[in-house]
């Protein structure tokens, strides 16, 4: 009966979510809500369960970094790297929509792709508005180039954290097995562009000659500035980097970073929070607690296990499950909580296996499905709800349906040559 009512309680919401016939943020929280009233998860687990709760670390790094990038706007580093990106790619669409995603998909497994989500989307905007082009589908690009690239390290997309700690697989692993086919995936995705986004591609020549003219160096407003916050943040990127060495969460990195900049710049602070995107912060907390309710009744274990004794010792086909089955439920349930829930059930699956090899693959497997199915909907992944509520605060809407639409089409396409590749890697 719980149950039931958690999936009833999920579905209504989403549907309301889907067809933005109500605020997102508002749903996310009257559907939270409903489900801790109606005792489908406990006020504790909401607040305190490292699994079945809030995930703070997600919405504290988030906090953070919004407040850096908050406060390097101000030093007109973003409109610097517009006129460049305008420049460099001497506004032909196409061509810029290849350095953005290049730049988004390299940075991404370095930096993880919010972070890079949040750097990009300023500087899209600003070569966007330069250029008198629609910023929508520049920014859907960067969003699906940041979660492919994402997937190739360890610190690169959430997910990934969450399956190297419960697995014992170290960054060299992820590097081994998951980046030789993100480039592969990240190479399709690129060509494919040129098809999906054919329409949008707007060439404004009066635009871009009065683009190319100008000096991209008196974008800086404040150099000093500037210059302290590249510091902050050079050290801020490489605490993300040893965080698993010094064994300090990535939340605690961006917040530090973000308390330090703030010091150093000497701004406002008032005027640095008014930078913060509050209403995607506590979108995400509810659809936090939503996602509980569905694995605190059973649901998503449920399915899972299901799975698990379907497939029984055929481990190419559990591998196979694992990455559509990841994929599918990934994009409707976003892929941190679907991924915490899902690792035990995995690591079950693993130790049943007679061959270590064998057990690993079906982890990889797990990791390109759970990264992959962030790309299915704009709710998938922390990264397209921060994106699509900045591009939302500049006036660059991008509904549910105009992402999904996007995404459903290179989560296929990638989970298929994920499958192949496990297939061939692994199992061959």
């Amino acid at each position: 009966m719980s149950a039931a009512l958690a999936i009833v309680i999920f579905a209504v919401a989403f549907f309301f979510i889907a067809t933005e016939k109500a605020n997102k943020t508002a749903v996310a929280l009257i559907a939270a809500g409903v489900m801790a009233v109606t005792g489908l998860i406990p006020g504790s687990e909401v607040f305190f369960s490292e699994h079945e709760g809030i995930d703070w670390n997600v919405i504290f790094l988030l906090l953070g970094m919004m407040i850096i990038v908050g406060v390097v706007k101000q030093t007109g580093l973003f409109d610097y790297l517009g006129i460049w990106a305008a420049k460099k790619s001497r506004g032909k669409p196409y061509r810029l929509m290849v350095l953005l995603m290049a730049i988004t998909a390299i940075a991404s497994p370095i930096l993880d792709n919010v972070t890079i989500i949040m750097l990009v989307v300023p500087v899209t905007i600003v070569v966007c508005n330069r250029l008198g082009i629609p910023a929508q589908p520049y920014l859907i690009a960067e969003i699906l180039a940041s979660n492919i690239g994402g997937a190739a390290t360890l610190i690169g997309d959430p997910p990934n954290i969450i399956i190297a700690s419960r697995a014992g697989l170290s960054f060299n692993d992820f590097l081994i097995h998951m980046t030789p086919i993100v480039i592969v995936i990240f190479g399709a995705f690129v060509l494919l562009t040129r098809v999906l986004f054919r329409k949008s591609f707007v060439y404004n020549p009066d635009r871009v000659a009065a683009v190319m003219v100008l000096q991209e160096r008196r974008a800086i407003t404040d150099p000093r500035l500037l210059v302290r916050c590249m510091v902050v943040l050079g050290l801020v990127i490489i605490g993300f980097c040893l965080h698993a060495v010094v064994d300090v969460e990535p939340s605690i990195v961006a917040l530090v970073g973000a308390g330090v900049m703030l010091l150093v710049s000497g701004l406002d602070i008032s005027d640095v929070l008014n930078e913060v995107e509050w209403p995607t912060l506590v979108f995400f907390m509810g659809l936090f607690v939503m996602v509980a309710g569905l694995s605190h009744t059973g649901v998503i274990s449920d399915v899972g296990s299901w799975v698990v004794d379907t497939v029984g010792q055929n481990y190419f086909a559990a591998a196979s499950a694992l990455v559509f089955g990841s994929a599918i439920l990934g994009a409707f349930f976003d892929n941190i909580p679907y991924t915490a829930t899902m690792a035990p059930i995995v690591e079950g699956l693993v130790a049943q296996s007679p061959d270590p090899a064998t057990g690993e693959a079906l982890w990889w497997a797990f990791a390109l499905g759970a990264d992959f199915g962030g790309n299915g909907t704009a709710i998938a992944a922390s990264a397209n709800v921060v994106a699509i509520g900045l591009a939302a605060r500049a006036g660059h809407n991008i509904s549910f349906w105009q992402f999904t639409k996007y995404g459903i089409f290179v989560t296929i396409l990638s989970s298929v040559m994920a499958w192949a590749y496990v297939g061939l890697r692994y199992f061959m």
